[in-house]
């Protein structure tokens, strides 16, 4: 674990704006603010799978790369880079509650995407990753809906991501793929609020909020 967040702690020292000083949070700990720019896992609430992604698409429906949720908490496909909508925030930023924002994949550059493709098991809508650096639309956006009384994104909050075009939340169940991802759940869409829609931001590196005193939390 310790080398996973050295080598997340050196990809962000070559990845930082050159106008960000601050020393990245290590590891996460509870109440730490997410901010733009930070590398985190995202977990989901009542499987405690890991929002993933890998370099292999779907056998149907857009047959982009495929998003699943993985079981182990150790694995560096797990990763993604918080990122804002062009031109509505900077590195280091926190990020309010109904704020979009985009995630891109650490590991394929890829966004977590959206549409009105079906999901392969469930048949809801396809979550996916797709495009890269300098290759983002619309179907990137998801709204940040924090539940209860939070005002900005922290890493003990419970959470919603709720896809802009298709009106989607981000969602997990207990159908796992067999083949594939053999072993690793679907994760889809739904346009209803469930108990499935809710994730937590788990293990990563948190960046301290622009301006703030560095931080090193183990």
């Amino acid at each position: 674990m310790a080398l996973s967040f050295f080598a997340l702690a050196v990809f962000l020292f070559l990845t930082l704006d050159s106008d960000y000083t601050a020393s990245p949070v290590s590891a996460a700990s509870e109440g730490v603010q997410i901010t733009y720019g930070s590398v985190i896992k995202i977990m989901h609430e009542r499987t405690k799978y890991r929002l993933h992604s890998h370099d292999v698409p779907y056998g149907s429906g857009s047959g982009q790369q495929s998003v699943t949720g993985f079981p182990n908490v150790d694995d560096s496909n797990s990763y993604w880079i918080v990122k804002p909508v062009p031109d509505s925030g900077k590195q280091g930023d926190a990020i309010k509650s109904g704020t979009i924002i985009r995630l891109q994949h650490m590991r394929t550059r890829k966004w977590l995407h959206s549409h009105l493709h079906a999901s392969p098991i469930s048949g809801n809508i396809e979550v996916s990753c797709f495009g890269g650096d300098g290759e983002s639309d619309t179907g990137d956006y998801w709204r940040l809906e924090i539940e209860g009384s939070g005002k900005t994104w922290r890493q003990d909050q419970r959470i919603r991501l709720r896809h802009v075009d298709t009106g989607g939340y981000l969602h997990s169940h207990d159908k796992k793929y067999a083949r594939i991802a053999g072993g690793q759940q679907e994760v889809c869409g739904v346009r209803e609020k469930r108990p499935d829609n809710v994730w937590l931001a788990a293990e990563g590196v948190y960046l301290p909020i622009a301006g703030s005193k560095s931080q090193f939390l183990f």
